[in-house]
């Protein structure tokens, strides 16, 4: 009796600690859900959505303002200069350059203008530029093309667009690795400081192969 007894307490005993370790493992997994939705849960999932879109880009200074705004106009009016190639050049080299040029520097535009609007910046309009053309540099501008340039281009065709546009495109991008040189120096805004970098490197090797073509190189 007495052993039959003590089994009995013994099982019952074992049954109310079972219970109770079920119930802790049952709290523990509610408080964990509710863990995972505030301190740990958020800290994989939400910390992207409160922290800036890029973390470590930096803010945005003066230079980056100067450099996009500028590069604006000055990449319109590449892109421009690349589309008279379409039907005025004659060596299939030049129309290949034409196009990359364009392809390289209209969604760069995009990009420009969209960091402009989210710095509460002014947008340059599509005349922007026209006003001080020339290889001097005002306003930011260097390199670029005067009116009588432009349309000395447009009225252009064959070898001669060919001659004239390579020239043109070698005074405009030195004035482009001017400026996106003095974005490397000055801006602070790491996206720009960036693509200012792509642009160096990008129009100085465009620059050499032009050159070549002029015969040069």
């Amino acid at each position: 009796m007495f052993t039959t007894t003590r089994r009995s307490r013994a099982r019952r005993a074992a049954a109310s600690a079972a219970a109770v370790v079920t119930a802790a493992l049952v709290l523990a997994a509610c408080g964990g859900d509710g863990d995972g939705d505030t301190p740990s849960g958020r800290t994989g999932q939400a910390t992207p959505s409160s922290a800036p879109a890029s973390p470590g880009q930096g803010a945005h200074n003066a230079a980056d303002v100067a450099f996009a705004q500028g590069m604006i106009p000055h990449h319109r009016q590449a892109v421009e200069m690349s589309e008279l190639a379409a039907d005025r050049a004659a060596a299939p080299e030049v129309k290949e350059l034409a196009e990359k040029i364009k392809k390289a520097q209209d969604p760069e535009i995009r990009t420009l203008s969209g960091w402009l609007t989210s710095w509460g910046e002014q947008v340059p309009g599509e005349d922007a530029g026209t006003d001080h053309g020339g290889h001097d540099g005002h306003d930011g501008m260097a390199g670029m093309m005067t009116e009588e340039e432009m349309e000395r281009l447009s009225n252009s065709s064959g070898k001669a667009f060919d001659t004239a546009f390579l020239e043109l495109m070698v005074k405009h991008h030195q004035g482009a690795v001017e400026m996106a040189k003095k974005e490397q120096a000055e801006g602070s805004y790491a996206p720009a400081k960036k693509m200012a970098g792509d642009i160096v490197a990008a129009q100085s090797a465009e620059i050499t192969e032009m050159n070549k073509l002029l015969g040069k190189g």
